[in-house]
């Protein structure tokens, strides 16, 4: 049983430990699931989810704030028992995060589906030439004569690439060079003219795809916001969400000390438990250290957004920066404590680590993450200094 005292830390309500009880006891009731057809798990998980209510976290009511905490735990849960499921829901937040932000009436329509289940979204920012520099994303949508937009381009490693329902995506209208000549829109997936050129195998099998946009014409409606605003509405979607990836981290590590230490304490050596070994209980103590750091700032960077934090930058980077490393650091612990079985199919810690790999480049990988930090460091202090 993972430790749940962390849930009488301030940073929750009585609403938050009911909803991790309440998903807990699913999770062990529904989860693993069999992982044999990704696809098909995928599209299992996002219905099943939906019909349990959980989904509803994953946006926001008209006129409402999203609840970060929520997403928060309801991540590190999943990702403990599930690393798929923790994915599945994990993109219907990110995939309809602009429009929970920054949607019309008209475009929100859509959250009534992926809140339910009933569809599937996804988030299409990346690109061949453009990963973690925003700012230098090809696609283009043009200004058609008579209204509306053409969109062309290519989008790759898009997360329910092949089996979403709708797709924001995130285009040069050229307002502006850079980051400032960017928009986002709404995208059908049967948009005459979207095509799937690859689908994408990875490590930890997730429904991966490089799309292709070839001069696909969307209306007025289509664009989410107001036309040049792309890069921060993108950047407000991620500030909100990029904690959440270290709360699936955090469940990853969880569940690696948890396997951890029931191996230390079933398996013998020298005739005594390997807990018994000093250099054991080291290792041991520096993975309970760690996944209690990863949670102190997790739900800290979770907590000043629900308190009303315009952008919570600094506090999020820090989070996945260090639930991430950390967690690796862990799980290629458990799995040297656990020896050969370690590296054998079927054990848990072995999948887990091909599950946290792909967590530390995502969503701004580590580097970026300490420029992030780095950079507001030092605009702190320079405010400071002329306070």
């Amino acid at each position: 049983m993972a430790d749940r005292s962390f849930l009488a830390w301030p940073f929750f309500d009585d609403r938050h430990r009911a909803l991790a009880a309440e998903l807990d006891a699913w999770c062990a009731a529904n989860l693993p699931v069999d992982h044999t057809d990704t696809d098909a798990a995928c599209r299992d998980l996002v219905a099943r989810l939906g019909a349990a209510g959980f989904l509803r976290h994953s946006g926001a009511e008209e006129g409402e704030r999203l609840d970060v905490r929520s997403l928060c735990l309801i991540r590190e849960t999943l990702a403990r028992h599930d690393g798929l499921a923790d994915f599945a829901f994990a993109m219907q937040g990110l995939g309809m995060g602009a429009v929970s932000l920054f949607g019309t009436p008209e475009q929100r329509a859509w959250l009534a589906r992926t809140r339910t289940g009933r569809a599937i979204s996804g988030f299409a920012l990346t690109e061949p030439g453009s990963g973690s520099d925003v700012a230098n994303i090809a696609t283009q949508a043009r200004p058609r004569t008579g209204g509306g937009w053409v969109l062309s381009g290519d989008k790759t490693y898009i997360s329910n690439g092949g089996i979403a329902d709708v797709y924001v995506v995130f285009a040069r209208t050229g307002e502006a060079p850079g980051a400032r000549g960017l928009s986002a829109f709404l995208l059908p997936a049967d948009a005459p003219g979207l095509a799937v050129v690859e689908r994408i195998e990875v490590i930890a099998p997730h429904p991966l795809a490089h799309l292709r946009f070839d001069d696909i014409v969307l209306s007025d409606g289509a664009l989410i916001g107001r036309h040049g605003e792309g890069f921060r509405i993108a950047m407000s979607v991620l500030d909100v969400f990029r904690a959440t990836v270290g709360a699936a981290a955090l469940g990853f590590a969880r569940r690696a000390l948890d396997e951890a230490l029931a191996r230390v304490e079933s398996r013998r050596l020298f005739g005594a438990p390997l807990s018994d070994l000093q250099m054991v209980q080291g290792h041991i103590a520096d993975m309970a250290l760690a996944v209690d750091a990863s949670a102190l700032l997790v739900y800290r960077a979770a907590w000043t957004k629900d308190m009303g934090a315009e952008r919570v930058s600094r506090e999020a980077a820090m989070a996945k920066l260090h639930a991430t490393e950390a967690a690796q650091t862990v799980i290629d612990t458990a799995l040297q404590l656990h020896g050969g079985d370690g590296v054998r199919k079927g054990f848990a810690v072995e999948s887990l680590y091909r599950e946290i790999r792909a967590l530390r480049i995502y969503e701004g990988a580590s580097d970026v993450q300490k420029i992030v930090i780095a950079r507001a460091t030092i605009a702190g202090g320079k405010q400071g200094a002329g306070a």
